[in-house]
């Protein structure tokens, strides 16, 4: 194949590609404003009581290795 030949290959390609991109993108089903602050609401909670939760689990552990350790004993 001669250089163009591949060249214009690889542009169909490429082109293919981004045509698919914005016909998937067309299928979304983007949320509403309500169902995305209720999703929003429910990604921090998670994240703040999991943060707690790992807090929690380091002071634990912290506590007793220092307690098998003997320091600040």
């Amino acid at each position: 194949m001669s250089e163009q030949v591949k060249a214009k290959n690889e542009e169909s390609k490429v082109g293919g590609f981004f045509k698919g991109v914005r016909t998937e993108f067309k299928k979304i089903i983007w949320p509403d404003r309500y169902t995305l602050g209720k999703q929003l609401v429910a990604v921090l909670v998670v994240t703040v009581l999991t943060g707690v939760l790992i807090a929690l689990i380091d002071y634990v552990a912290r506590l007793l290795i220092n307690f098998l350790t003997g320091i600040g004993a």
